[in-house]
């Protein structure tokens, strides 16, 4: 997934969302929005030296998923070791030295997936790690079943969303977090069964709260447009 593709479906996720052109670009959005999420970071291939993208940057060595089937010790992608003799402590360390190369940008069954690791059975992926039957993410982690959604972390089936936390069954909203079956709503902790809602904690079944008050559809869609112009500005 090309930088042009991300920012294009980040214009996509924006304009659903809030119903206004995107004015961010996504490093923009990435200090904005996705600041505190886990995401792959750049490293170097051992082997290579080139540029690759790991969850984790504690090991010292790297080599991505690719490249473990063309090198390893015998430079042929096999990485048995031939029996060795072993009298130490330091010498079992020294053979595992050899093989002890963390993998990168490691994909199963995912196609068109860029500075990612950990992606399972998805497709058009963008510097996220840890994704599960997945479609159109940006910037997200330990996350399944979500589409055209971005700075998604730990939530399960979610859709033209942006900054979910620890939720479940999310769709067209921002910034919800502990939550449950949020549609169209802005600003929502710890609620449930929730319908254009703003800045709404701790409660179930509304429509047209805002701050926990009830409004009007009228009154709603008034102070909802000026939270909109807030949520986008510069």
């Amino acid at each position: 997934m090309t930088t042009e593709d991300a920012q294009k479906l980040l214009d996509k996720i924006i304009a659903q969302i809030f119903g206004y052109q995107n004015p961010f670009t996504l490093d923009q959005f990435l200090t904005k929005y996705a600041f505190d999420i886990r995401l792959p970071q750049k490293v170097q291939d051992s082997t290579t030296g080139q540029d690759t993208w790991a969850s984790s940057i504690n090991p010292t060595k790297f080599i991505t998923k690719e490249n473990t089937q063309k090198f390893g010790p015998n430079g042929d992608g096999d990485w048995q070791l031939p029996k060795r003799e072993i009298n130490s402590l330091v010498d079992i360390l020294e053979a595992w030295s050899e093989t002890n190369i963390t993998a990168t940008e490691r994909h199963v069954e995912s196609i068109n997936v860029s500075q990612s690791d950990a992606i399972n059975y998805s497709e058009n992926v963008y510097r996220s790690q840890d994704i599960h039957r997945s479609k159109n993410v940006l910037f997200c982690d330990s996350s399944m079943s979500i589409e055209n959604s971005a700075a998604i972390q730990r939530s399960n089936t979610v859709s033209y969303s942006i900054r979910v936390d620890d939720s479940k069954n999310i769709d067209q909203s921002f910034a919800v977090n502990w939550s449950a079956k949020i549609t169209k709503s802005f600003f929502i902790q710890d609620c449930f069964d929730m319908y254009e809602c703003i800045f709404c904690s701790h409660i179930s079944s509304k429509k047209y709260c805002i701050a926990n008050m009830q409004f009007t559809e009228e009154e709603y869609f008034k102070h909802k447009d000026l939270v909109v112009k807030w949520i986008l500005s510069n």
